[in-house]
């Protein structure tokens, strides 16, 4: 029975941090088992806040790919490649662009908390307030079943889904509309309290060594009422305990939830624990990154079998398209 289609994406805007491995690499990883995935770099989408500095994007693309396979994205299988060496995505997009009302971008609510969290970028553009089409491009071409997502992403989804049932009602029926995979987002925030982010700077990257990472971790906002050792604390409100859940052991994240609330553990040691548990799990991934980093030929060739295999189905699918529309 053939395996239905999952697509992703990821921009290549810097390195990756925690928050990319458990929001979204894990769960890419997991997939591959269930399904046929299509997962790439999403360069055209990282120029819609990066136009004024292609260079992060060149620096970052192939190290996140490098990052991918490091936690166990498999090129046997899974398709990895580069959204601006498959062109039938850009031909795809401006099709789809002629055919969609101005409305539904305009209402698309990540418009606006985007801008307010990229201040220090002019995101005032054409391309930022499309880019709704083009990640509708991206999903439609490989015809992808699913597309995994976390709750707050649904009206993107929503909006590649409209643009595939108003083309097939135009033209004739070729694209299926894509279903949500929804998935698990952990609760992990950044260094101080906030939603981690690059932008914000106050990410912990999977490729940090140890003495940032124990720099990192020794600036963490605990539980902000905890002025002395002695007082009790309340793992609830504080930012490392959701760190222990997903890299402590069960018994030893136990026993913090037990002795904070007595004041038997400080913080300094809390952190102590969680410098340990982190190192250990980023061990395994950190080796594998090492050899990628000594081998960017392997690298190279991997992306450019997998943008080999993503461009043979974009063609067949554009070959539909313009059938379709009777171009």
């Amino acid at each position: 029975m053939k395996k239905k289609r999952v697509l992703s994406g990821m921009r290549p805007t810097g390195k990756t941090h925690l928050g990319h491995l458990h929001g979204i690499l894990e769960n890419w990883r997991n997939l591959q088992d269930e399904y046929e995935c299509f997962y790439f770099a999403a360069d055209w989408h990282a120029l819609t806040s990066e136009y004024k500095n292609i260079a992060i994007i060149k620096e970052s693309l192939n190290e996140m790919i490098i990052d991918w396979l490091s936690v166990g994205i498999d090129p046997q299988r899974s398709t990895l490649f580069v959204q601006s060496w498959v062109k039938e995505h850009a031909e795809l997009h401006l099709l789809l662009s002629m055919i969609t009302p101005l409305g539904w971008l305009e209402r698309n609510p990540t418009y606006k908390e985007q801008q307010e969290e990229l201040v220090d970028k002019d995101i005032s553009t054409y391309g930022f307030l499309g880019y709704p089409v083009l990640q509708a491009a991206d999903i439609l071409m490989y015809k992808g079943n699913y597309v995994p997502v976390g709750k707050d992403q649904l009206p993107h989804l929503e909006i590649t889904r409209e643009i595939a049932r108003r083309f097939n009602y135009l033209y004739q029926e070729t694209f299926p509309p894509p279903e949500a995979l929804l998935t698990e987002v952990p609760n992990l925030g950044g260094t101080d309290g906030r939603k981690m982010s690059k932008s914000y700077n106050n990410a912990i990257f999977i490729s940090d060594p140890l003495d940032v990472l124990v720099a990192k971790i020794e600036q963490m906002i605990t539980d902000p009422q905890r002025g002395y050792r002695k007082d009790p604390g309340n793992p609830d409100v504080c930012g490392l305990f959701p760190y222990h859940r997903i890299y402590t052991e069960p018994e030893v994240v136990k026993e913090i939830n037990r002795e904070c609330r007595r004041a038997g553990i400080g913080c300094r040691e809390c952190k102590r624990i969680l410098i340990k548990s982190i190192q250990e799990y980023l061990a395994p991934i950190q080796e594998k990154r090492k050899y990628y980093l000594t081998h960017p030929a392997e690298v190279e060739e991997i992306i450019e079998e997998g943008t080999r295999g993503a461009r043979e189905v974009a063609q067949h699918t554009m070959a539909e398209v313009r059938e379709a529309m009777g171009m």
